[in-house]
């Protein structure tokens, strides 16, 4: 059986042993005072740059659906005979939270291959895989023709997003300093925010020219003219490009190596190993448990702020006289600026979390959270009805919902081993998408029961449905703190 790799300590370029001169630190010790930054090298840098710049385009991919999402079902659909526009509306409507279901159920699915592949095959080799498949299938959703196809380019995206989300967060979590990590993926996924930002102002930008009508004599081998959406959709497709970054310089990290050489290739990736053994079988369900809570909530909830801010801008600019088509044009404008405010919200949200979890540790840092995230989803479905509110509301929320996702991002690798980490991550973040894509049909079966003009239905919808914090608060008192202890083997 062969040993681990040679390090070669008189070559200070090689990138193996410049990940791990350094002598780990454990979290909340003294290292002559140095802030967590400074613990990294270059070779660290290019890890943490390399891993967030993939799930940073992962995540612009998920916004950029949920802002396309509605203009793509009111052109891919058909209305109906008799139906009032109003009805069409509400048909599209029902029908993006299925293509948002099956999204969903595809980001688990792939969540739990690509997650199993990477304590497999290796961190690098997967998050190549996961980057190339997530981008080819966006830049084929541009060219949907009806529900069903566009449905399916969904699901096979979202295959390749959630497969990104595990060995990005294992790759970090085993090659920074050990004092370093909660900060490094803290901030890794607080980076995910600027995704979202960025495609906010993609959306925003393209919906500009299209209200200008710039698109109208734009079409593309004889096909046209070109939609808005159609454009963000071509334009998710160009984080393929990061691939060759990641195929040239990004290696393992060593102690998956290590593992690697040491084990039989049965014990890597394991899922029978993390299900039988009793101590990751707990912690794999806790996670979970943790991680619906979460995930229910943003794509169940939260992802449906655009519908009920809609209602407040429509209102709005209706009553200054603006013409239909210019009341359309301002309505995709705000969408775009409230996804900024949101998602402004969310970075200093997830940053905070890893600067509490630091001192206070990471149950009483989730507990904090799942209730901020309750009270301040109800806040903005229960009375947001004003132009004004949305500066301060939705920044609110975003600040509160997000900041659970860097506590997903910092705590699940520290639950399992090695051998295991990727698989038992994936576990816990994507089983949860197969609860979470629940979320989207139960919001849209209760959009049927309150049968009362718009924003009302969405109103009691989303508050019926924060009932789902709890589940994750309820969990958090029997899964273990690992604040201050080093990841597990």
């Amino acid at each position: 059986m062969p040993g681990p790799p040679r390090i070669d300590r008189e070559n200070p370029c090689d990138p193996l042993q410049a990940m791990h001169l350094d002598q780990p630190t454990p979290e909340g010790a003294v290292n002559n005072g140095q802030p967590w930054w400074r613990l990294l090298s270059r070779y660290h840098w290019f890890v943490l740059v390399v891993a967030a710049l993939g799930w940073l385009f992962d995540t612009m991919d998920q916004q950029l659906f949920i802002l396309a999402r509605n203009p793509a079902m009111r052109e891919l659909l058909e209305e109906m005979p008799g139906e009032t526009p109003e009805a069409f509306r509400k048909r599209a409507d029902i029908l993006g939270t299925w293509a948002t279901s099956i999204f969903l159920i595809g980001w688990g699915t792939g969540g739990i291959i690509f997650g199993i592949l990477g304590d497999r095959i290796g961190r690098a080799r997967t998050m190549l895989l996961t980057i190339l498949v997530y981008s080819l299938f966006t830049g084929l959703s541009a060219v949907s023709v009806g529900f069903l196809d566009f449905a399916l380019y969904r699901f096979l995206t979202g295959l390749g997003v959630g497969g990104e989300f595990a060995v990005g967060v294992a790759l970090v979590a085993e090659v920074m300093p050990d004092r370093a990590r909660p900060f490094a993926l803290g901030l890794l996924q607080a980076l995910s925010a600027v995704g979202n930002v960025t495609a906010a102002l993609i959306n925003m930008a393209l919906g500009q020219l299209e209200s200008e009508g710039v698109f109208q004599n734009f079409y593309v081998f004889g096909y046209g003219p070109v939609s808005a959406w159609r454009t963000m959709f071509v334009i998710g497709a160009l984080p393929a490009l990061l691939a060759i970054l990641i195929r040239r310089r990004l290696k393992e990290p060593e102690r998956w190596t290590v593992i690697a050489q040491m084990s039989a290739a049965r014990q890597l990736g394991s899922v029978r190993e993390l299900l039988g053994d009793s101590r990751w079988r707990r912690n794999a369900l806790l996670g979970l448990c943790l991680a619906i809570s979460g995930q229910v909530g943003l794509w169940g909830i939260g992802f449906y702020f655009p519908e009920l801010t809609r209602s407040v801008f429509r209102r709005t600019f209706e009553g200054q006289g603006l013409s239909p088509d210019e009341v359309e044009g301002q309505l995709k404008i705000w969408a775009g600026i409230t996804s900024l405010l949101l998602n402004a919200g969310a970075f200093f949200g997830i940053s905070a979390f890893s600067r509490v979890t630091y001192y206070l540790g990471r149950k009483p840092t989730f507990a904090i959270a799942f209730i901020a995230a309750l009270l301040s989803t109800a806040l903005v479905f229960g009375t947001l009805d004003q132009f004004g509110e949305i500066f301060w509301m939705i920044p609110l929320m975003g600040f509160c919902q997000l900041s659970l996702f860097g506590g997903y991002a910092i705590y699940f690798p520290e639950l399992f081993p090695t051998r295991l980490r990727s698989t038992g991550t994936s576990f816990c973040y994507n089983v949860g998408r197969f609860a979470a894509a629940a979320g989207p049909p139960m919001f849209g079966l209760l959009l049927n029961l309150f049968d009362y003009p718009p924003p009302m239905p969405h109103r009691y919808a989303g508050l019926v449905m924060c009932s789902v914090f709890l589940v994750g608060l309820l969990a958090l008192p029997f899964a273990p703190e690992t604040k201050g202890k080093p990841l597990p083997e």
